[in-house]
């Protein structure tokens, strides 16, 4: 039985609003007995990523995204912390391709189980659009701007759309900086939770 906190984490609607975690995903961690810190983040990755993928949705209409494939990566990427609870509050990558093989073990197809294993290696070759936009939420949600992350994302913008890059770069930074400016509400839900 999971525990109140963890039930919290996954329904309360924080400040401002989080969005729900997909239902499989919030099975799986109550399933798992996540730690509810882990379940908070989650949400707050997972919300940030919501409205990336609706900007993006919204600035390139015809750009091809796995829309969902974004929101489940969101929604896992750090799920690997259940067996390596220390990088809840610390560093390390342990978590990364532990997330990958316990969400293989529980039936994730190996195409979104990546998201877990990738989302702290965007300049490896072959990086997908998805996965940049998982690894920009995964930052920006605290208000963590990496340029080198920006300037990858930024760059599959401007061959996607043919702009010049810095009307590209102009409508991506005043996105991040609005993202940005929920960090406080966001790391004050996440920091209610015990790890």
């Amino acid at each position: 039985m999971a525990s109140p906190l963890l039930s919290r984490a996954l329904t309360a609607s924080g400040e401002p609003p989080l969005r729900p975690l997909p239902a499989e995903v919030a099975a799986l961690l109550l399933e798992l007995d996540a730690p509810p810190r882990l379940a908070a983040h989650l949400r707050a990755v997972h919300d940030v990523a919501h409205r990336l993928v609706e900007w993006l949705e919204r600035w390139h209409p015809g750009l091809a995204v796995d829309r969902e494939a974004v929101l489940f990566g969101a929604a896992t990427h750090d799920i690997g912390k259940i067996r390596h609870p220390a990088e809840l509050s610390g560093p390390g990558s342990l978590h990364e391709e532990a997330g990958r093989e316990l969400l293989l073990a529980h039936g994730t197809a190996p195409d979104l189980a990546r998201f877990a294993a990738t989302h702290a290696s965007w300049t490896l070759p072959g990086t997908s659009l998805e996965e940049l936009l998982v690894s920009t939420a995964d930052k920006v949600w605290k208000n963590k701007r990496l340029p080198e992350l920006e300037d990858l994302l930024l760059e599959r913008l401007v061959v996607a759309s043919g702009r010049e890059r810095w009307e590209e770069y102009l409508a991506l930074d005043e996105l991040l900086t609005a993202l940005g400016d929920g960090a406080e509400e966001r790391l004050a839900f996440q920091g209610a939770f015990p790890a």
